[in-house]
């Protein structure tokens, strides 16, 4: 069924009762073209672009639990594309694009909302680091605004300007930047992909790989064996795990990201604010909570919640930023399992072993990506090449030097 408003005044008329289940929920096969482990947001775009896209149609998506489980339903819901390197500045412009077309492209709503991301900054230096990364985004296509104290104070009067420790000189703005909502991407990319044929198999973990001269032919999972021409990985914070069974080790630490929410309030934010003197950000949900993210816990985990630290971390730089949030209350929080590189930036390409595709090492930038993930993965299992704009995210850079280090936010390890 193809939503519109004509579908839905019939539907009116016949007391919504005519609504067919969004996909399906079909038995596994026993061989495909192409396995992907993994139905969050990068698995399921990847099968969208593969059916969409290059016609291959005979995909399996793979999901432990139930489609969207993971981590593209347990982040803060941020899409924005103000990249400094020229490794990841095309290919998160891409993604942006990808965003603003979506929901056209997939017949459904995903509540994209350019409401516009504002970093903060607090000193000269970070102002001239933020006017040099805003004039690369301009020189490559990408919106950028470079704010004054005043602009900002006009936009934000609520701000703690006056820190005397973090007083607040101005920002960087991308006015396409904002939001979506971050489940409805996993549902529109799911049922645009089964409207192609593509099975996705709920409940159904992979426990290992099938080899055959030194090639990976299928999987071995809860539901029996099922092979495949082609097996591709995107499984988030569990790369390491799933490519250990393949004998390959990644680049990778599995940290917790936590993020939090408030209880519901009147509008008070329009757009997403980054404060600049300290790893916080902040937005207002649809339904009027404040939404809160912050650093990764400093220590490796694959349990979905955090730990106290980080906690007080976010608040303190909450109430720095915006002293009047000490009155409002915290709902709740939660943690997303986030695969973190050694250089900040992720892995799409083709694994050591024969027949394997990784997509892994977000780091924090997963949810943004989805899209532009999707479409470059599908790229490279289609046609065995990188795509252009993502040409830079090998595997083996870690091995050549030819890292990408954006703000050295990957995992850290002398930290811990």
């Amino acid at each position: 069924m193809r939503y519109s408003i004509f579908s839905l005044l019939s539907q009116t008329l016949q007391g919504h009762k005519g609504w067919t289940p969004a996909w399906r929920d079909p038995a596994p096969k026993p061989e495909y073209d192409v396995i992907i482990i993994g139905g969050g947001g990068h698995g399921l775009a990847t099968a969208h672009y593969l059916a969409s896209r290059h016609g291959i149609s005979n995909v399996a998506v793979l999901e432990k639990g139930y489609l969207g489980s993971g981590n593209v339903g347990r982040n803060t819901t941020i899409i924005r594309s103000n990249y400094l390197l020229p490794g990841n500045t095309p290919f998160y412009e891409l993604s942006m694009k990808l965003w603003e077309g979506l929901e056209q492209d997939l017949n459904y709503n995903a509540m994209v909302s350019q409401r516009g991301v504002l970093n903060l900054y607090h000193s000269d230096a970070q102002r001239d680091a933020f006017a040099r990364r805003g004039n690369a985004m301009r020189l490559a296509g990408v919106d950028a605004e470079l704010l004054g104290t005043e602009q900002v104070r006009a936009m934000l009067p609520y701000l703690d300007f006056d820190n005397a420790r973090f007083p607040i000189e101005g920002g960087l703005l991308q006015r396409r930047g904002g939001s979506a909502r971050h489940d409805a991407v996993a549902w529109g990319f799911a049922r645009a992909a089964d409207s192609r044929s593509v099975d996705m198999i709920q409940n159904c973990e992979v426990t290992g790989f099938t080899m055959s001269g030194g090639r990976v032919v299928g999987v071995e999972t809860s539901r029996g064996p099922i092979r495949a021409k082609k097996i591709a990985m995107a499984v988030a914070g569990n790369s390491s795990r799933v490519a250990a069974m393949a004998g390959l080790r990644l680049p990778i630490e599995t940290h917790v990201l936590q993020a939090f929410v408030s209880e519901g309030l009147k509008p008070l934010i329009d757009g997403v604010v980054t404060f600049g003197a300290g790893h916080f950000y902040i937005s207002q949900s649809d339904k009027g909570g404040l939404v809160f993210g912050g650093d990764i816990d400093g220590y490796n985990s694959y349990a979905q919640r955090g730990n106290l630290p980080v906690i007080e971390d976010v608040m303190e730089s909450a109430m720095a930023l915006w002293p009047g949030l000490g009155r409002v209350r915290m709902l709740r929080h939660w943690g997303g399992v986030m695969d973190m590189s050694m250089d900040g930036s992720p892995i799409i390409d083709l694994a050591p072993v024969d027949g394997l595709y990784l997509n892994a090492g977000w780091c924090y930038g997963g949810f943004k990506a989805t899209p532009a993930s999707g479409f470059c993965f599908a790229h490279l299992i289609a046609t065995g090449q990188p795509h252009p704009v993502a040409a830079a995210y090998r595997l083996d850079r870690f091995a050549t030097g030819h890292v990408i280090d954006e703000k050295g936010a990957g995992a850290q390890p002398n930290l811990h």
